[in-house]
């Protein structure tokens, strides 16, 4: 497990292949855990038995899926079959691109049995934003010949930092209220026989971003692309593909998606925090050049993970 000092949100690499699995790699998924919540980013063929392995349990909210090539949706159909068996009651919502009614659709007929769930589709397009307790996860399109989509996982902005002495000095007592002021409540006290309000802003600093986490499916960079930038900057990790290194560079543009250095040329004009690797071809049994590539163009961490690596990501320092 690859841990970072921080807060509970959780990126478990259940499947990091491309388009062929191989023995140590599966084809992709990515479980992100935050708080109670489990979102699932693509459901390649074994996410299950992946699930299994790393121990998430299947309580799953969303399913988000990228594009309809198959080694990025074939495990929604064991997975609707286990959640069925274990006697899931909530509704299954599954998210993605164009055709997801259509997949929907036959993920219901292939199944022959009861379930005590349904399985809802929900289309979105570039910009669609999906509301959580907390958080978001916003659509962009990407570059991969036919209609996909990636995904932004973001926080909401925090309350700003608590001034301890600033409260004391405005009569709030230690204890209860601190906590009421950190969440963003007023408080009432008495000051000189007065009852006074003491607001958030009274002793917050300003607000402070949430995490942020980006996740492109299979595509070519899209960090020229003026509408999709803004959307995609300044992530805690940017999760991209990197099916290839840079030796095979006209195979990446040839086949729409990316090398590795090219991988590493969009964290830095995204400002990324933190880069990931993702869609390793199966034609290579070592990495050692796409982790040489990527960081030829940036300097910041960059991982390939293998299968069922847990990463956990922290809040920014202030």
């Amino acid at each position: 497990m690859v841990r970072i000092a921080g807060e509970t949100l959780h990126l478990h690499f259940l499947g990091t292949a491309g388009a062929l699995p191989s023995p140590q790699r599966n084809p992709s998924c990515i479980l992100i855990r935050r708080g109670s919540d489990t979102l699932l980013f693509d459901c390649g063929e074994g996410t299950q038995q992946q699930m299994m392995r790393a121990r998430t349990g299947f309580t799953v909210n969303a399913v988000f899926i990228t594009h309809w090539h198959a080694d990025h949706f074939l495990g929604v159909f064991g997975l609707v079959e286990t959640l069925a068996f274990m006697g899931r009651t909530d509704p299954l919502p599954i998210y993605g691109p164009p055709w997801v009614g259509e997949f929907v659709d036959l993920v219901q007929k292939i199944s022959r049995h009861t379930r005590g769930f349904s399985v809802t589709a929900h289309p979105l397009e570039h910009g669609s934003v999906v509301p959580f307790n907390g958080y978001t996860v916003r659509a962009f399109s990407t570059h991969h010949g036919i209609p996909g989509l990636g995904y932004v996982m973001e926080e909401d902005e925090r309350p700003g930092r608590f001034n301890r002495e600033q409260a004391i000095a405005l009569g709030v007592p230690p204890g209860p209220l601190f906590g009421r002021l950190q969440r963003g409540e007023a408080v009432c006290i008495v000051r000189d026989g007065v009852e006074t309000e003491i607001r958030p802003a009274d002793v917050l600093g300003e607000p402070r971003p949430g995490r942020k986490v980006v996740y492109t499916g299979d595509t070519r960079p899209l960090q020229h692309h003026p509408g999709i930038t803004a959307m995609l900057r300044d992530a805690d990790i940017l999760i991209h593909d990197a099916t290839f290194d840079d030796q095979e560079s006209d195979r990446a543009r040839e086949v729409l998606h990316s090398t590795a250095g090219e991988a590493g040329e969009a964290a830095v004009a995204l400002n990324a925090r933190m880069l990931a690797l993702m869609h390793i071809s199966s034609r290579y049994t070592s990495t050692v050049n796409h982790i040489r590539d990527a960081k030829r163009q940036y300097e910041g961490d960059v991982i390939l993970p293998a299968d069922l690596a847990v990463l956990e990501i922290p809040y920014r320092s202030d």
